[in-house]
């Protein structure tokens, strides 16, 4: 796809000098929750947002629209490879299109500080070089097609715990070296299109405020410094002020469309409280957007095919399996020989129930979903016999009450009835739906005040049932007349930030049950949430679990089946209890049984491989006895396609973790970003994710950058040489970067791709510096007993600190060694570098 020619600036400022000041303001608020206001004046036609960043889920016009899911960036990132990126994002494009959509609000750069942090699935990397350089490829591939990439969460935006409230605190350098090198990074390689700013505040010592209204940070860094030309975006409903977000360098308000600016705004230029200037300023960066994004003048954005095409599954395919990382493999257990086996027992709670995605706004029905055991089934030979056993449940929240279970009370038929009430009472609507799950509904007239749900529940299994009952907001629930249940929480919108609307707590009771069975008569009364641009609904959730074997049992039979079988595949993981936006994990435990699972499955059987499906780090106590680990992330909708290929040798799992994983909870360097008195202290400053356990001198259980693979390979030189400040990226002002060439050679059985990363060793000097940080990666491949040489660019920004005083980047003198190898603590070769007056001399 073409991109569009762009009006020159002077043409733009021509077009909004002829608008009044109402129309120019009206511009600057949502249309409604995904759209910005059409102006057939200026040409302009209403651009389309959506959520990322593990697919496009579109607007939601459409409630049976579904899409392609990606697996999760931090998935992607484990590939530590750009081309991968950079097709993705354009894949995510032509998905974009397809539904219609202009602009995907993605990447996220915000970093791994914590491994509790709730979407810490929707970032990339703890390391600012690998988030931006990945963040940067995606940006490219996705805005080669002319969709924009709305970069976010701007900026130190790393916790989900009171996130609309609290302000990060932290020293300029930490700010300038870490949150907002990643940022600089995208910004200066990929030019996108906007950028969001969070809900939170930031506190660096020399303003705090709200992202929204941080003018230091938007206008003075942002703007002028980084000199972004494309509007700033709010993270909706995130703004709360008319004047001191305006003046602060947001020109975007998000959802519309109502919001603080509107009337307000206007108001506040009359009175001379904005410059009107600020005005048109943010009206042009909004035609900008547009005219990148071909919603600017005729003819638009090209038609793209209406369905997926093969192509696209494979790519999918593809992320998901080579992002795989191969943490253990013990007498080379993998890759499998499908005609040496004769059975598989398939085992685990996210083998029967895969978690493909996390929760919240990145949330994407997908398409199709391949689960592992369909996945297995579809490549191994027919004659292998493959059982699956869950061996406990993992979640902690029951299953919903299905429709076989459910009577509409007043005509006998299946579901759950829902009668729509006004303020009076009185009745003005309502439908039949089939199960308990009524999330975030919303199908009923504006008038409507209340939602009674009423429906007889029937248990027939004689035994202990359990039911659990959550809604947010006000409501009473009720089970054969008697109040169990009640709620009084006004709030709106809050709902929704903080994700009570989809995740409400929950209350259970225990119902017994005799041979003649029970009915049971439920009410749910509820009334509406009115969350401004969100919209107005209810949620209503109804869970059941019948009587059913413990989880012991359920292991025992587990432990049996992997006994009996020649090989035993183990997947555990978290789920989208654990893994969400809007909340932050507790800890860093498998939930459930699931150790118990792995430890009675490992003794059962010595060929047993264990998958690990989860976003972030949990803890793996047994992670040594396994003769193979793999860590497959939340791999998306191809996700049993992809397992196969790994587990039979199709494609090689040659992923790197972009993150470090902890052996012991008591060795995490933050082990949470809980706000205190409603901030986040940085206090660790730069030594974030594997520096801070440099640091510490703290062994984790795997070291960031850990990866093994098919093959083997020997690192066998290095070569440096200087390379044009031009050709890295960022650039900073003054010294020049290094090319390294790096000889290395396959000598393994079989093809296979490596890694190759190199980290930078500052001098012993009276600087707080990281012991050793990431400066460069490149991956090669090659076939068994293949010679290949890697070239790794280092900028010259690895080598220098940010000058608080002089509030300028400098290099401070002595001598650097560079580490070449595969991990952060597996180094293979090495060469030292002076600096001496801001410039680096190799040696010789």
């Amino acid at each position: 796809m073409s991109r569009p020619a762009l009006p020159d600036d002077t043409e733009l400022r021509d077009r909004v000098s002829g608008l009044d000041l109402d129309s120019k303001i009206r511009l600057l608020t949502g249309a409604d929750l995904w759209r910005l206001p059409a102006e057939p004046r200026l040409g302009l036609s209403a651009v389309t947002m959506s959520d990322g960043p593990q697919g496009v889920r579109g607007t939601g016009d459409d409630p049976d629209e579904t899409g392609l899911l990606a697996p999760a960036p931090s998935a992607l990132a484990a590939a530590w490879d750009t081309g991968l990126a950079e097709r993705l994002g354009e894949l995510f494009a032509t998905e974009a299109r397809r539904k219609g959509v202009d602009v995907v609000l993605a990447p996220v750069v915000n970093l791994q500080r914590t491994p509790v942090a709730g979407r810490h699935f929707e970032y990339f990397s703890e390391d600012p070089l690998l988030t931006g350089t990945l963040a940067a490829a995606v940006v490219r591939g996705l805005q080669s097609r002319g969709v924009g990439a709305c970069l976010k969460h701007f900026v130190a935006n790393d916790s989900e715990t009171d996130r609309t409230q609290y302000r990060a605190r932290l020293d300029e350098r930490t700010l300038r070296e870490v949150y907002l090198a990643p940022f600089a990074h995208v910004l200066a390689e990929a030019e996108p299109w906007s950028v969001m700013a969070a809900y939170s505040g930031l506190d660096d010592g020399t303003e705090s405020a709200p992202m929204t209204e941080n003018a230091r940070l938007l206008r003075e860094v942002l703007k002028g410094e980084f000199a972004f030309s494309g509007p700033v975006v709010s993270d909706w409903a995130a703004t709360r002020s008319t004047v001191a977000s305006a003046v602060g360098g947001l020109d975007l308000v998000m959802p519309g469309p109502d919001g603080p600016w509107g009337d307000a705004l206007a108001a506040a230029v009359r009175a001379g409280e904005v410059d009107e200037q600020l005005v048109d300023d943010k009206v042009l960066r909004l035609l900008r957007l547009a005219g990148h994004v071909g919603r600017l003048d005729e003819p638009g954005p090209a038609p793209v095919p209406a369905q997926p095409a093969a192509e696209e599954f494979r790519l999918l395919r593809e992320v998901a399996a080579r992002g795989t990382v191969l943490l253990r493999n013990q007498e080379d257990l993998l890759p499998l020989t499908p005609d040496s086996i004769r059975s598989v027992a398939l085992i685990g709670p996210n083998a029967v129930a895969p978690y493909l995605q996390g929760g919240g706004s990145a949330y994407v029905p997908a398409v199709r979903t391949v689960s592992f055991e369909e996945g297995l089934r579809a490549a191994l030979p027919e004659a292998v016999r493959l059982t699956v056993h869950r061996g406990g449940e993992a979640r902690l929240r029951l299953p919903y009450a299905t429709a076989a279970l459910l009577t509409d009370p007043d005509t006998g038929e299946t579901g759950v009835r829902a009668d729509h009430l006004d303020a009076g009472g009185n009745r003005i609507g309502g439908e039949v739906n089939a199960t308990g799950d009524w999330t975030t509904y919303d199908g009923f007239d504006a008038k409507t005040h209340r939602v009674l749900l009423r429906t007889v529940l029937t248990l027939a299994e004689p035994g202990t049932h359990r039911l659990e009952f959550g809604c947010p907001g006000r409501f009473s629930v009720t089970v054969d007349g008697e109040e169990i249940l009640a709620g009084d929480d006004g709030r709106g919108v809050e709902l929704v930030l903080k994700s009570s609307h989809n995740h409400p707590p929950l209350r259970g009771i225990d119902v017994e049950v005799g041979p003649e069975g029970r009915r049971l008569a439920l009410a749910l009364d509820l009334t509406v949430v009115d969350a401004g641009g969100y919209g107005r609904f209810v949620t209503a959730q109804l869970r059941h679990a019948p009587p059913g074997p413990t989880p012991y049992e359920e292991i025992a039979e587990a432990a049996a089946a992997a006994q009996a079988a020649d090989v035993a595949v183990v997947v555990v993981g978290t789920n989208e209890e654990v893994e969400s936006e809007g909340w932050d994990r507790t800890g860093l435990d498998l939930p459930g049984h699931q150790n118990d699972l792995v430890r009675k499955v490992l003794a059962a059987n010595p060929r047993t491989i264990v998958v690990v499906n989860a976003g972030a780090p949990v803890l793996l106590p047994w992670a040594d006895e396994a003769p193979a680990l793999l860590w497959a992330w939340l791999p998306g909708q191809e996700a049993g396609h992809a397992l196969a290929d790994v587990l039979l040798g199709r494609i090689e799992p040659s992923g790197r973790l972009p993150w470090t994983l902890p052996a012991r909870a008591e060795d995490v360097p933050v082990p949470d970003a809980v706000p205190r008195d409603g901030v986040v202290d940085y206090s660790e400053g730069v030594h974030v994710g594997h520096r801070a356990w440099d640091k510490a001198g703290l062994v984790p259980a795997f070291p960031f950058g850990h990866g093994l693979g098919w093959t083997r390979w020997t690192y066998e030189s290095v070569a440096l040489s200087p390379t044009p400040v031009s050709a890295i990226l960022p650039s900073p002002a003054g010294g020049d970067g290094l090319n390294l060439t790096v000889g290395l050679t396959n000598r393994g059985p079989r093809a296979g791709r490596e890694v190759i990363q190199v980290y930078v060793e500052p001098p012993q000097d009276d600087i707080d510096r990281p012991v050793r940080l990431l400066a460069g990666f490149a991956t090669v491949q090659a076939a068994p007993g293949a010679h290949v040489t890697a070239e790794v660019r280092v900028p010259a920004r690895a080598f220098q600190i940010w000058d608080s005083k002089a509030r300028a980047w400098r290099t401070p003198p002595g001598r650097y060694r560079l580490h070449v190898g595969r991990s952060s603590r597996d180094a293979r070769l090495a060469a030292d570098v002076t600096v001496d007056d801001g410039r680096l001399h190799p040696p010789g």
